[in-house]
């Protein structure tokens, strides 16, 4: 094609995708490691574990666009017929390799385990197609070249399709390349509205462009994607000058650049001041821990934490008083303050975090609603706390609370407001 700017699809492959349970994330990472070399992501289709459909999905996108990858459907079970839909979109047949026999068996080997004989399936190969070797999973995957169309075929598991894509697919890529990438910068703002972000940003536009800019918002936090087009150092110069413009308007609202969430931000807080924090949570129920220790590295500065769900779980655990919780109740501010206090004070740490409130569906009153949360940051300088009624159901009203309460501490490490 001459068009500078190729096209790529994105196909999940997975019955449960279709659902609540499960969904794909695979073409978020495919769209970002393909824009830097000039490739556009413009379509996305999620199908179930249907040979028929896949193929006719698979001829469709074929037709289509430069590139497509195709995540999922190549395990050993009955429900796996990626392979079978590959091979039928294309008029190929399947044959077994015994080269990639091998890699499966050597796999399961560094495993220690015997080889099940259903694993057999993953050695089969649509002709035509070199397979990937999976040195993070047992699934191999299979590149294709349809005279200058790339079809990529990788796992649905995320990191070992992520290791397929970086050392298989985007090398392939380089081939490609006319001097044109799309990059982006991603502003992580806490403790603040989307509405709020869009009144304070929206002079911007006519310097930057109303299409360079999303804002993408998510219980407590939003994030300010950046992009940019063009030669790759202007686009950096360009996103350096666009980063700055906005954070300068934004201030203290940005809690980090290119971060996944304000627990990485916190801990980087955290690390740079060589801080370290504690948390006593009741009707988050050990997410905010949770959410920390998922970061590689956070022993360094998370001490640990304690579920004081229960009245009696403050009063032993964190040591909050008796009459505290019979004058002002489980649910208010006097209790955060006291659950920050008493975490930061049992595990000696710099830092403490208090969340109490009710998650709902059940249990509010007039005075104290469902989605009525209260957190709290003890710091050598003192106890801060704040409390707002969340919208939503349980879930929704946690992951508020999560992120408010460690948008807290990461003001007050940094000196600023609440």
């Amino acid at each position: 094609m001459t068009d500078q700017r190729r096209t790529a699809a994105c196909l999940a492959v997975g019955s449960e995708l279709l659902g609540e349970e499960k969904l794909d994330r695979n073409s978020l990472t495919i769209t970002r490691a393909v824009a830097r070399h000039g490739v556009v992501v413009v379509e996305k289709r999620v199908v179930g574990d249907d040979v028929d459909r896949i193929s006719r999905t698979l001829r469709d996108l074929l037709e289509d666009h430069d590139l497509v990858v195709v995540t999922g459907g190549l395990g050993p079970t009955a429900d796996d017929v990626t392979r079978d839909a590959v091979a039928r979109a294309l008029g190929r047949q399947i044959r077994a390799s015994d080269e990639v026999a091998g890699w499966i068996h050597d796999r399961y080997a560094a495993l220690g385990r015997e080889t099940p004989e259903i694993a057999d399936a993953m050695a089969r190969v649509v002709d035509g197609g070199r397979p990937l070797r999976n040195l993070r999973g047992t699934a191999p995957g299979i590149l294709f070249d349809l005279r200058g169309t790339l079809l990529a075929v990788f796992p649905g598991v995320p990191w070992e399709m992520e290791a397929m894509l970086e050392r298989d697919l985007l090398p392939e890529l380089e081939t490609w390349h006319t001097g044109i990438c799309r990059m982006t910068r991603t502003l992580l703002l806490g403790g603040i509205f989307e509405s709020d972000v869009e009144e304070r940003i929206r002079h911007l536009y006519g310097r930057f462009g109303r299409d360079n800019i999303s804002i993408l918002a998510s219980f407590g936090v939003v994030r300010l994607v950046l992009a940019a087009e063009g030669e790759a150092a202007g686009v950096r110069r360009h996103l350096d000058v666009m980063e700055r413009a906005y954070r300068e308007v934004l201030g203290d609202d940005v809690a980090g650049i290119d971060v996944t969430g304000l627990p990485e931000a916190v801990l980087a807080e955290l690390g740079q001041t060589g801080r370290t924090l504690a948390t006593a949570e009741s009707c988050t129920g050990g997410l905010v821990g949770a959410r920390l220790t998922e970061i590689p590295g956070s022993s360094e500065v998370y001490v640990g934490g304690a579920v004081s769900y229960s009245n009696d779980a403050k009063e032993r655990m964190l040591g909050v008083p008796h009459d505290l919780l019979v004058t002002h109740g489980a649910v208010s501010d006097e209790v955060a303050r006291a659950m920050a206090e008493g975490v930061r004070r049992r595990l000696d740490a710099d830092w403490g975090i208090g969340i109490t409130g009710i998650a709902g569906p059940g249990g509010g009153t007039d005075d104290k609603p469902v989605g009525l949360v209260h957190w709290a940051a003890a710091g050598s300088g003192g106890t801060w706390a704040l409390h707002r009624v969340f919208p939503g159901d349980r879930a929704v009203v946690r992951e508020w609370s999560c992120n408010c309460a460690l948008d807290l501490v990461r003001r007050k490490l940094r000196g600023g407001a609440s």
